[in-house]
């Protein structure tokens, strides 16, 4: 993924290369991109001048403009990279820290909404695809995936390849999802 583009800064094709060294997923890398260019924005220079106060006074700046628990922790990790990985600088984080995320339980749907919501699905196909992804625990892109291959039903297992963080797992297969899936 190396650029040859010019408007590419060094510290930025660097960061890129680096990224890409370590296999880091597209979508990982152009967050931890957008964590770098909001500090960037917000710090006025280029990032490699920056020191531990100035990193957290950014942390503090987006706290204050109230962005959620979620954002302020995936913009330190992509800082973290940036200064941990391609700057070389362990340390540089040491004032920030990570937020904690309030602890809450999924909302569950009941059986009556939940044999509404397959019920909603006219075409057979995209039933059977809200069945496993509700049945099985499954992403939507893990849903979309899935082979006829990846059934088991010996083991009443569902194999789910590269699903997030391009792990192999496995999900259990109930009797009445293979039914729905046969």
């Amino acid at each position: 993924m190396t650029h040859s583009n010019k408007s590419i800064s060094p510290l930025r094709q660097r960061m890129i290369d680096d990224m890409t060294l370590r296999k880091l997923s597209p979508k990982t890398q152009a967050a931890y991109l957008r964590a770098v260019v909001k500090f960037a924005r917000f710090f006025g220079r280029s990032p490699d001048l920056a020191a531990p106060e100035d990193l957290r006074r950014f942390q503090l700046y987006l706290v204050e403009m109230g962005v959620s628990h979620t954002t302020i922790n995936a913009t330190l990790t992509g800082l973290g990279f940036l200064f941990e990985v391609t700057l070389e600088r362990p340390g540089a984080l040491k004032r920030t820290s990570r937020v904690r995320q309030p602890q809450k339980l999924p909302q569950v749907l009941s059986v009556d909404e939940v044999e509404r919501l397959l019920q909603s699905a006219t075409n057979p196909k995209h039933r059977a695809a809200l069945a496993v992804a509700y049945g099985a625990g499954l992403r939507a892109s893990e849903v979309v995936h899935l082979k006829v291959t990846d059934i088991d039903s010996d083991r009443m297992i569902l194999r789910v390849v590269q699903g997030k963080g391009q792990r192999d797992r496995y999900a259990m297969l109930s009797p009445s999802l293979l039914e729905i899936l046969r």
